[in-house]
């Protein structure tokens, strides 16, 4: 929980300079050192705070820094059917309502693969309110008339490499790992006059790590059908809504009309955790912020997100906050 806040803070930071109801896009063309910088507010939910910063570093190449804090938004581009976009996250989790009645969802380290044209005018889910990430876009046609020469030389083909991790997917993720994450270990926070050839290296990197890769089927991360993640949506709300009551998976299941089995899934998938996991990590910070800003009584405040034994919620919190709930007051009065 500890993280989330910390990650939390680094986005607020990142964000300061775009207002509330806004997006901020801005754009490093190639060859030239000109930035362009455009805003709008049509269309952004209020009290959302949207930020991408687009490098052009090749014909065919663009990566794109993203940080977003808002619970949902709405998108809207032209590229077209050959272009692939490769999105990494690193905190927070977003999900992609893609055209085809198909959702992706991914997380912390993730890596996801989908082609531009799927994603065209859909809906943005933020699980966790917030997102930081970037993407690579790849220009099929523009790569295979001028692939850089060490990627050439390398032997990449895009093609193939479309073909591979797409496929007849159309989208597809691929769960966190060290040699992901070694890639993009220190791409964020590059001194200013670092980012263009430093970026320039790393994509080339990326995309001869993906050459050479060989994902297994069942690493692969799966979109489920958007109907399906609205029915998952709907139950969080309800948990969330109500922490002190204690739904069971069964109940739940038979409410809304799922499995449990794809309940459990997709809600991990979702939100990046089990129910149960989910649930008390949202507890607990809920209580946290009821200590903080009421005068309720430890008691009470553990009756409301649904622990009615005192012991087993200061056991909880301690799990979670890494303090005992009369200490962590303390901090606040």
């Amino acid at each position: 929980m500890r993280n989330m806040e910390k990650e939390l803070c680094k986005i607020t930071e990142k964000l300061k300079d775009v207002p509330e109801g806004s997006c901020v896009n801005i754009t490093h063309p190639l060859g030239t050192s000109d930035i362009v910088r455009t805003s709008f507010s049509k269309n952004v939910p209020a009290g959302a705070r949207l930020k991408s910063e687009t490098f052009k570093l090749y014909p065919g190449i663009e990566l794109s820094f993203h940080c977003y804090l808002a619970d949902h938004f709405h998108i809207r581009h032209c590229h077209g059917i050959s272009v692939l976009s490769i999105d990494h996250c690193r905190s927070g989790r977003i999900g992609w309502e893609m055209k085809g009645g198909l959702s992706l969802y991914f997380g912390n380290g993730d890596l996801s693969f989908h082609y531009t044209d799927k994603c065209s005018d859909s809906e943005i889910t933020l699980p966790l309110g917030y997102y930081e990430g970037l993407s690579v876009a790849l220009d099929l046609p523009v790569l295979q008339e001028c692939l850089p020469e060490l990627l050439s030389d390398a032997g990449v083909d895009v093609r193939k490499l479309c073909l591979k991790f797409c496929g007849d997917r159309e989208t597809a993720a691929l769960p966190a790992s060290s040699q992901i994450g070694h890639i993009f270990s220190e791409v964020y926070d590059l001194p200013e006059q670092m980012k263009l050839p430093y970026l320039k290296l790393k994509c080339q990197e990326l995309l001869m790590f993906l050459n050479m890769a060989e994902p297994a089927d069942e690493n692969v991360l799966d979109p489920h059908y958007s109907e399906q993640v609205s029915i998952i949506r709907r139950i969080h709300d309800r948990m969330t809504a109500h922490p002190e009551c204690r739904y069971t998976i069964d109940e739940l299941a038979r409410e809304y009309l799922i499995n449990t089995a794809a309940l459990k899934s997709i809600f991990k998938s979702v939100y990046g955790m089990p129910v149960a996991s989910y649930m008390k990590q949202y507890r607990i910070t809920r209580a946290a912020s009821m200590l903080r800003e009421t005068d309720l009584t430890i008691a009470s405040v553990a009756r409301a997100v649904g622990y009615e034994s005192q012991s087993k919620f200061s056991a909880a919190f301690k799990d979670i906050m890494k303090i005992l709930p009369t200490d962590y007051r303390r901090q606040y009065t």
